[in-house]
């Protein structure tokens, strides 16, 4: 008995240390990063965040964000990466590939469409979600092409059908997507 506990202990030990060797695997694998800082419409801080493209083309989003309005608000990729006054520098949703607004939506979703994210009773939001539909290298999809690229939060949820931007209201922080 006491030689199968040791081979259990051995095979889960074995387990954890494989399982941390590809986390740090994933970390050195980023094929392309990028940074981006959150200011609402008076320039107030409102948090930042890491993007980074891993070798099968998968963008990760990693944001921490703060002075939000507790609830339920959208989050978009847009077209162009200026945060100007009321943010409409940031352009229309991402969608070179010309689809129709929504993660939900039959012909759809845009590049820059993601999933809605929650903010606390304090303001603060962590916001994790992965996109196969743009890129941080050359391409077609590319968010670091010739006029850059914004990540914007919009007061309410989006609902995911409704096009061009799925009812998500008005634009209440933004931060351009750059290199680090």
């Amino acid at each position: 008995m006491l030689r199968l506990h040791q081979k259990a202990v051995m095979l889960v030990g074995s387990a954890a240390v494989f399982t941390g060797c590809a986390a740090v695997q994933t970390a050195a694998d980023r094929v392309a990063s990028s940074t981006v800082d959150f200011a609402d419409v008076s320039g107030a801080t409102r948090g930042s965040g890491l993007l980074w493209q891993d070798p099968l083309g998968v963008v990760r989003v990693d944001l921490q964000l703060v002075g939000l309005p507790p609830g339920t608000h959208a989050i978009h990729f847009h077209a162009v990466g200026r945060c100007d006054a009321d943010f409409t520098s940031a352009g229309a949703h991402y969608n070179p590939m010309g689809r129709k607004h929504g993660l939900s939506a039959a012909d759809g979703p845009h590049a820059g469409d993601a999933p809605n994210f929650t903010a606390g009773a304090d303001g603060r939001a962590r916001v994790r979600f992965t996109s196969d539909r743009v890129t941080l290298t050359s391409g077609a999809t590319s968010l670091a092409d010739s006029d850059g690229s914004a990540l914007v939060v919009h007061v309410t949820a989006d609902d995911q059908v409704t096009d061009p931007a799925g009812n998500s209201g008005a634009r209440i922080a933004c931060g351009v997507v750059r290199a680090p």
